[in-house]
């Protein structure tokens, strides 16, 4: 960057840590960018907050990066771009007699000359531009200023234009020549991947001169010099003709036309070859460069394929900036959990325990508990199952007991145990159990807490897919209000039930339903084949896991043992800790 920024404030797009796009300032003359916060301190991610709330809702924050150290992206993008052509005089004349304009008969238009570029052709400064080379022999740079509209309008006065104006950035409105020649309208040797290079800044007009320069250079050869004040259309003139019939945006982004000197007025003609380097400068916008590409891959194709337009709910921790918090999500085949080790590294870990939360809780329900079994040769595994807590979940994705129950295998392989012990609660209790019988390998010994009924009544059943449609229309408040009604907190454990809600309310609405939904349709399983020591905890007032419901269970499994505790309902840990804490170091010790 070598243009100093004029008075006030420029914005540029980019991503450092963690795959969320930030918005910032650059200083042009240190090359150090400082990121931007709305106001009360939220971050900013897209050009298009900054335009709808103007400079005053954002402040800048202590967070600064160094230019090579960031991926700069187009300041503003996502929409194809209104562009102009023939609007400078003398490049009009240059068109017309290049042999490659067949938009008209006269080589001064008599009104705009209007087309779009495609949103998949806009790239940032710096990024290489893909040539094309089985699609056009005849790659040409075109330079202009893109004026930001900054609110909608439709029918807008010339007179009125300026006020719908937001400000400025460069664009590279690259051209396949005979593409453009041969369709005889625009579109298609205007729009191929790569070919609008934008940036590297955008600026409110308010920080510009009225009017603004623009120089082309193409390896370091000076090829355009003009000014605005040579536009044949103004500005104002062309927001009036774009919005006679249709609507214009705040974003929307015009390219103003270029001047005189692009490749094809040239004899002979100076098309781009691999490895050209073009630069763009405007008065107080920098310089906007990018080369061509001598590879053969289109790298636009390899970015569109990534893109999906499925949801994914419960996405707390994708995308955040503080790579710690990010480092908890866990890539499973497709999906990312939220897992926190504890204690014994892998190397020095004889002794493994994992921590299965319920369907109204999340691993923080638990987290007392493992505390509880911190020894030196210990290593503890805790992780939200798909949807709950801070796991995310795809909204394409069905979860059940066996999917639950294979992703914790698989958390567990990929932390390399080959046994463990597992301390469950409610639904947890039925993946703990599924795990047991299809991975006797792997489960030393269990113990169950609260474990629902196996098979599930179809009253019980019933309830629950009841409440994830509750929770999909409703969201989480409406259940949260019925824990006392169902009996899962005695009346007397306050605070209990302040935890208990708390958490239910943090739960995904969307998430929350799928496991409902999944502990509805859970299949009858066989605790007879269950072949390790366990332990099974409830409360004698606990209505999801009554005493006589463990009893039987108990009856199946070979040598288990069963805890009722005493005036406890169904969240053990939060109404005695202590008291679980104790049965449960003592069966696994």
């Amino acid at each position: 960057m070598s243009e100093p920024q004029t008075s006030g404030r420029n914005y540029v797009a980019f991503v450092a840590a963690g795959p969320r796009p930030r918005i910032g300032t650059l200083d042009f003359d240190t090359n150090i960018i400082t990121a931007i916060a709305y106001n009360s301190g939220s971050p900013v991610s897209s050009l298009y907050e900054v335009i709808e709330l103007g400079d005053a809702a954002f402040t800048s924050t202590t967070e600064t990066f160094p230019l090579a150290k960031v991926k700069l992206l187009p300041p503003i993008s996502g929409r194809d771009v209104l562009a102009v052509g023939k609007n400078y005089v003398e490049h009009a004349e240059e068109f017309h007699s290049s042999g490659f304009d067949s938009s008209d008969k006269n080589a001064q238009p008599t009104h705009p000359v209007i087309f779009t570029k495609r949103a998949t052709s806009i790239i940032a400064h710096n990024d290489e531009i893909f040539p094309h080379p089985e699609f056009s022999t005849s790659i040409d740079y075109e330079g202009e200023i893109g004026v930001i509209v900054g609110k909608p309008g439709f029918r807008i006065a010339e007179a009125d234009a300026m006020d719908h104006v937001w400000g400025y950035t460069i664009i590279n409105d690259m051209t396949a020549r005979e593409r453009q020649r041969d369709h005889k309208q625009f579109y298609i040797g205007k729009s191929p991947d790569t070919f609008c290079p934008m940036g590297p800044v955008a600026v409110p007009k308010e920080h510009l001169p009225e009017k603004l320069a623009l120089q082309t250079y193409v390896n370091g050869e000076k090829r355009q010099d003009a000014d605005t004040s040579q536009l044949i259309f103004s500005v104002p003139f062309l927001i009036k003709t774009l919005s006679e019939g249709s609507t214009l945006r705040a974003g929307d982004v015009i390219a103003t036309g270029t001047p005189v000197g692009v490749g094809f007025g040239f004899r002979p003609m100076k098309f781009l070859q691999p490895g050209d380097e073009v630069s763009v400068t405007v008065t107080g916008l920098g310089t906007l460069t990018n080369r061509i590409s001598s590879s053969s891959t289109n790298p636009t194709t390899s970015r569109l394929a990534a893109e999906t337009h499925i949801p994914v709910y419960n996405s707390r921790l994708l995308g955040v900036t503080d790579l710690a918090a990010a480092s908890r999500l866990k890539t499973i085949g497709s999906k990312q959990l939220h897992y926190r080790r504890f204690g014994a590294h892998r190397e020095t870990a004889t002794f493994h325990v994992v921590f299965l939360h319920g369907l109204n809780s999340s691993l923080e329900y638990l987290l007392p508990l493992q505390y509880c079994l911190a020894r030196a040769d210990t290593a503890r595994h805790m992780l939200d199952l798909e949807g709950l807590g801070m796991s995310p979940t795809s909204a394409a994705s069905t979860v059940t007991i066996a999917s639950y129950a294979a992703d914790v295998a698989a958390v567990l392989a990929s932390e390399g145990v080959i046994r463990t012990s597992v301390v469950a609660h409610g639904l947890g209790c039925l993946v703990a159990v599924q795990l047991a019988l299809t991975h006797p390998h792997l489960i030393g010994s269990l113990v169950l807490t609260g474990p629902p009924p196996s098979p599930m009544p179809t009253a019980y059943a019933e309830r629950l897919r009841s409440g994830a449609a509750m929770v999909r229309s409703h969201g989480m408040s409406t259940v949260a209000d019925n824990l006392l009604f169902h009996g899962l907190v005695s009346r007397d454990a306050v605070n209990a039930a302040s935890a208990v809600r708390l958490a239910m309310l943090a739960q995904h609405p969307q998430g929350y339903a799928k496991a409902c939904e999944a502990l509805a349709s859970a299949p009858a399983l066989d605790f007879s084949r269950i072949s390790v020591p366990t332990l099974f905890i409830t409360g004698e007032n606990d209505s999801a896991s009554p005493p006589q419901l463990l009893s039987l269970y108990a009856s199946q499994v070979r040598g288990s043992k069963v805890l009722v505790l005493e005036g406890m309902a169904h969240f053990h840990v939060y109404e005695n800790l202590e008291r679980v804490c104790d049965a449960v170091k003592s069966f696994l010790t």
